[in-house]
């Protein structure tokens, strides 16, 4: 008999069978073998009778109902029993060997630093930077760390990373037991984050892993800036300012300053009314929530309001200068 394997793949589903095709092929294709773990979020299509078909060997899940991204997410994590985690979106090619390097990446369990998490580095599909982890300044706002710079520029320590972005994000199963899964109360966007602030504010620090882990097409489940990303990002934003008490902190009045521009100048100016909409929403979700502290060593001090604000563009990270240390 094998050992059973390290690493626990776990792709949530929904639909879009070419791109989960392409996922489940390099998923099931790596250079050292992982356990792979499909949830299907009850697919609006045949998906899962699709997967069940042409990838007999891994495991199939099917929710009766749509649950969201992050119950989905938790089911799949529930369902497996590697040291590691990778959640994997099912718009996300990974590299033939993505879990090899991972797993070389990754400190073993009897490494004395408490390392939860590994934030992996994505390209686009023009070769330019997906995702390469999160940062969050003192407000609790997360950003995307070198979405849309040139792959040189990617620095797996400049800005410090704060935890995974969630297209690919990997996590030491241990961590997870001691800390709980993603938040159910957020059906998507803003899970990860909120992880992330969970695990440092339990003594789990995150490492970025060098090296370009796959590509992610980007958009398969939501779409981006579609109507629904639009309103359960607001809803996930809302719902964190909430539940890390950001208005009632020393950071309020910068918080609600930076809230009433970025969604007054959505109103105006795309008539956006979603946005809003999902804030007061999570908002109103966030008064159910667990009351927890904001974990100031895990967020980046250096942000400023202006840079904050700049960050929220689509061309920061490509004009940043390459490293600032």
């Amino acid at each position: 008999m094998t050992d059973a394997p390290e690493v626990d793949l776990v792709i949530p589903v929904y639909g879009g069978w070419d791109f989960v095709r392409e996922c489940l092929r390099a998923a099931t294709r790596q250079s050292v073998p992982a356990r792979v773990i499909v949830v299907d979020d009850h697919s609006p299509d045949d998906t899962a009778d699709r997967v069940a078909a042409e990838f007999p060997d891994v495991t199939l899940l099917r929710n009766e109902r749509n649950l969201g991204f992050a119950r989905a997410c938790n089911v799949g994590l529930s369902a497996g029993t590697g040291r590691l985690v990778m959640l994997v979106n099912s718009d996300v090619v990974l590299e033939a060997d993505a879990v090899e390097r991972v797993l070389a990446a990754m400190p073993d369990a009897r490494d004395p630093r408490r390392v939860g998490s590994g934030a992996t580095l994505l390209l686009a599909p023009d070769g330019t930077v997906d995702s390469y982890g999160i940062v969050a300044d003192v407000t609790g706002a997360g950003f995307v760390r070198f979405h849309g710079a040139a792959l040189a520029a990617a620095d797996p320590v400049d800005p410090p990373v704060l935890g995974p972005y969630g297209a690919v994000a990997v996590y030491v199963r241990s961590a997870l037991d001691e800390v709980g899964l993603f938040d159910t109360n957020i059906f998507m966007y803003g899970e990860e984050l909120d992880l992330a602030f969970r695990l440092r504010a339990a003594g789990w620090g995150g490492i970025a892993i060098e090296g370009a882990l796959g590509t992610h097409l980007g958009g398969a489940s939501a779409g981006r800036e579609s109507a629904r990303q639009r309103r359960l990002s607001g809803f996930a934003r809302g719902y964190l300012l909430r539940k890390y008490g950001i208005l009632r902190s020393r950071r309020a009045l910068r918080a609600l300053a930076v809230e009433i521009v970025v969604s007054g100048a959505r109103l105006v100016l795309r008539r956006d009314v979603l946005s809003l909409r999902g804030r007061w929403e999570g908002w109103r979700r966030g008064a159910d929530a667990p009351s927890a502290v904001l974990p100031l060593d895990a967020v980046d001090r250096t942000i400023g309001l202006r840079e904050s604000m700049r960050m929220r563009g689509d061309r920061y990270w490509a004009e940043r200068p390459a490293s600032r240390s």
